[in-house]
């Protein structure tokens, strides 16, 4: 199953690199994730005591004490963890969960840098979809 954060695309410039990471996860919030619930719109992934760790992303579970956004620890290897942060700090960057998605029996998360977009930014992307979305509509009226 996937979880698929559409908003990122919209409000951040991604970078093409993206970095698999696994998660520690409760045994009701993994049956959340295969189940489809879950929100990651609103989450980013942040270094914390050399660690990254996922926040705000919202797993639901049924009957749990535990808040549903509590932070979750992200699973890399250091030199990967290293070069998110160097690249980081170095662009300015933010570490955005684009996707939850199971790999076999395991949770993984998809991250990529980016930085957030302007309003006109935002602005200027819809008109551009809406011109492509327009050119090719006109491409399957001729043909």
């Amino acid at each position: 199953m996937k979880i698929i954060n559409k908003k990122a695309n919209y409000q951040y410039k991604l970078e093409s690199k993206r970095f698999e990471a696994g998660i520690a996860l409760s045994g009701g919030e993994v049956k959340a994730v295969r189940n489809g619930r879950g929100d990651i719109s609103q989450s980013y992934a942040k270094v914390l005591n050399g660690e990254i760790y996922l926040i705000n992303a919202n797993l639901p579970v049924l009957g749990a004490k535990a808040s549903p956004t509590r932070s979750r620890k992200l699973l890399l290897h250091k030199n990967e963890i290293v070069s998110i942060i160097t690249k980081a700090k170095q662009q300015k960057l933010t570490l955005i969960p684009t996707k939850l998605y199971t790999k076999g029996r395991l949770i993984k998360a998809e991250l990529a840098l980016g930085k957030s977009k302007k309003k006109y930014e935002k602005r200027e992307s819809i008109k551009k979809k809406d011109i492509e979305r327009q050119i090719e509509q006109e491409f399957r009226i001729k043909l």
